[in-house]
């Protein structure tokens, strides 16, 4: 059996703190959780944590880096496609499945989760501002900018079906992953109706 090298434990050790602050921001919400809290649920000293992350911010960054990358990638894309019905839809399926996160993973729906409830604690926060200018950009995607005004409030209304697919919905039938389908189904119907 070979020993873990420094590097691996010190990554291990940023992805246990990242998963424990995850857990304790969706239990009692960012404001309330501190890093000694999240110390404690580790089982470690603060030191400790503080060692990889100086503030709860930070933490909280590094859980959004993989998300926002991958919002980044799917306005890439779709800024490099014609406007049309078919970008649209595209869109919406990649997203969903960003939001669906890698199988059997509950990271990405927790973040989502934590997100959709914490807008109030989290807006000021650099963090915040930035998820909210991907999905400002995303949404800006899925209509014309001439559109009447509710194509534009449909277009928003589809993300958020895509992101309570993700996270909610838990005492309907079904899998997450026939739920999370559902909701791109509710969504491509908000989003691309009439056309």
């Amino acid at each position: 059996m070979t020993t873990p090298s420094v590097d691996e434990r010190r990554t291990n050790t940023r992805e246990q703190i990242r998963a424990i602050a995850l857990e304790l921001f969706a239990e009692q919400g960012y404001e309330k959780t501190s890093l000694r809290e999240i110390a404690e649920r580790l089982g470690v000293t603060k030191a400790a944590v503080y060692y990889h992350y100086r503030t709860k911010e930070e933490i909280l960054a590094s859980l959004l880096d993989e998300h926002v990358a991958g919002m980044d990638a799917i306005i890439e894309w779709a800024e490099a496609q014609p406007a049309g019905l078919a970008t649209r839809r595209e869109l919406l399926r990649r997203y969903s499945e960003l939001l669906a996160g890698p199988s059997g993973s509950e990271d990405v729906p927790h973040l989502i989760r934590f997100l959709q409830e914490s807008q109030t604690s989290i807006k000021e926060l650099n963090s915040g501002a930035e998820m909210r200018k991907r999905f400002e950009r995303v949404a800006a995607l899925l209509v014309d900018r001439d559109a009447p005004l509710a194509d534009q409030l449909r277009s928003r209304l589809s993300l958020a079906a895509l992101h309570f697919g993700a996270f909610a919905f838990d005492q309907l039938p079904g899998t997450r992953r026939e739920r999370i389908d559902a909701a791109l189904e509710v969504s491509l119907e908000l989003c691309c109706r009439g056309e």
